[in-house]
């Protein structure tokens, strides 16, 4: 049985996770977040719950998303970041009352104020982006090498040479498509 919605990418890094809730930008856009009701679940999987999500809280959402793509992408270009973006991303961080918990394993939580809301988890978000962004974090912001994505995605790889956003959807589709080209061009190759 199929899904209602598409499913979630997640990765290791939040803003860029976030901003893999619109997908194949340059294709066939998925939207991951169609719904306020799907933000919600999409920032429980990301444990920033929250107990409800407005039309309005989901706009500010994806303005988010898309000020954190422009910047990511424009900082993986080594190109000026977009002022609006950063404006975005500045209020969005500014405006949340989340504060970052140790848990007794020894990793960090993120707890929303008593009435928690999405600018709350937003801040979260945004507070992510800034981090890796300004450069703060060990690794490198880098696109996806799919024509159809381009995704920004913090490469944390040791060498810091990943050319896909997510091996088992972008990498998989573009390794298959050499392949299926390379059988074209040679046929016998496969008997």
């Amino acid at each position: 049985m199929r899904a209602a919605f598409p499913d979630f990418r997640l990765g290791n890094v939040l803003a860029t996770s976030f901003t893999g809730t619109l997908s194949e930008r340059h294709g066939d856009a998925v939207e991951r977040i169609p719904t306020p009701h799907r933000l919600v679940d999409w920032l429980a999987v990301n444990g920033l719950a929250v107990d409800s999500c407005s039309t309005a809280q989901l706009d500010l959402a994806r303005e988010l998303r898309e000020s954190i793509h422009a910047a990511a992408t424009a900082a993986a270009i080594q190109d000026a970041l977009p002022a609006s973006a950063v404006q975005v991303i500045n209020d969005c961080s500014a405006q949340g009352r989340a504060a970052a918990i140790l848990t007794h394993e020894g990793k960090r939580r993120w707890r929303l104020s008593s009435a928690s809301c999405v600018e709350d988890a937003l801040s979260v978000i945004a507070a992510d982006a800034i981090s890796i962004i300004a450069g703060e974090r060990d690794g490198k912001l880098a696109l996806c090498g799919s024509p159809t994505c381009q995704a920004a995605f913090f490469d944390t790889s040791q060498s810091r040479t990943r050319k896909w956003c997510d091996m088992n959807t972008c990498g998989n589709r573009q390794k298959k498509a050499r392949f299926n080209a390379n059988q074209r061009k040679n046929p016998r190759s496969a008997e």
